[in-house]
């Protein structure tokens, strides 16, 4: 008898891959939308084949206007279609932006709830990667601070799988960021389930238990705060990990329950401090889990600068495993 070849792990982009080719044959009415997406398959390969699939009219390639890409889908969302429109680089979803925060955010409510917005919004975010100012942002703060937008932001291909086939079916407008420098990530692959499965918004996951401090963040830098915890082992101080996975829901219960057992917390980010989300996180503990300190919050944020392109000022402005051991060493010893 032959053996059985174990199942084989897949990638975060494969895995987003996967959720777009599943949705869009459950849903005849679902389309995509962005440029190059088509016969190119996107700059960084995520719908690669769904357009021989599935066609011209469903796998639309669009002109380069992030204006016009995320107007269109807001018609085409008007018309009965769920529509996923793709940001080449989620730095130039700025030029998108009247679209989404006056147009795609608002027509629930003006509508007085008779007109869903069933649109994602997706592309790559973030840096790590080289890829200086105009490629490496995480922007998401400004969507969390317009009302009826969801905002996710996976770290794992399991949750990248998961989470965009719950945002496609939410029927809301959400905005979805894929950190671009775990896509191919090998250290992270994972061997994803043959059922559909969804991950729900708005239930954080507890990527690692402690007892004496608490790590909260989500995309590229719940990797960083693993890497702090493993090191902060070595000192003698046992840190949870708290990977919120989406921002708009906000999973606070989790991270209440987690700072009620340690009574300590950092909270990590790479958007720029102020006014990014790490703030808004900070400031929800402080006024509802006041109680349960026995340390001033922490954010260990990327300064506000750009993100430089030469690697050793990219990497001096953001997050970094050094910087979030020191922080907790000094919010342990506080």
């Amino acid at each position: 008898m032959s053996a059985v070849a174990a199942p084989a792990k897949k990638n975060y982009l494969t895995a987003l891959r996967e959720a777009l080719d599943e949705e869009m044959g459950r849903n005849p009415d679902m389309v995509c939308e962005g440029e190059d997406i088509g016969i190119l398959g996107g700059a960084f390969g995520v719908t690669e084949g769904l357009q021989a699939k599935y066609g011209k009219e469903r796998v639309i390639d669009m002109p380069i206007s992030e204006a016009c890409i995320v107007g269109n889908a807001v018609g085409m969302a008007l018309n009965g279609k769920t529509v996923m429109a793709e940001m080449q680089f989620i730095d130039f979803i700025s030029c998108g932006f009247d679209q989404i925060v006056n147009m795609l955010a608002t027509y629930y409510y003006r509508t007085a709830g008779e007109v869903n917005m069933p649109v994602v919004v997706r592309g790559p975010a973030g840096a790590y990667g080289g890829g200086a100012l105009y490629h490496s942002q995480m922007n998401e703060a400004w969507f969390c601070n317009s009302p009826g937008l969801q905002v996710v932001c996976p770290s794992t291909p399991y949750d990248a799988k998961g989470l965009l086939k719950s945002a496609i079916r939410s029927g809301n407008p959400t905005i979805f960021f894929e950190i671009k420098e775990l896509y191919r990530k090998r250290e992270i692959e994972e061997v994803l389930p043959n059922e559909d499965y969804l991950v729900p918004l708005g239930k954080a996951a507890i990527r690692r238990e402690g007892t004496d401090i608490t790590l909260v963040s989500y995309g590229q830098n719940v990797y960083h705060c693993l890497a702090a915890a493993q090191e902060l082992q070595g000192m003698g101080i046992s840190a949870e990990v708290i990977d919120i996975r989406s921002l708009v829901p906000l999973d606070e219960q989790a991270i209440y329950e987690s700072i009620s057992k340690t009574s300590r917390v950092v909270v990590v980010n790479e958007a720029p401090m102020t006014c990014g989300f790490a703030g808004e996180i900070v400031a929800r503990i402080s006024q509802n889990a006041f109680k349960y300190l026995d340390a001033p919050p922490v954010r260990i944020t990327r300064l506000d600068t750009p993100v430089p392109w030469v690697k050793p000022l990219e990497l001096y402005v953001l997050p970094s495993l050094e910087k979030i051991v020191s922080a907790a060493v000094a919010t342990v010893k506080y």
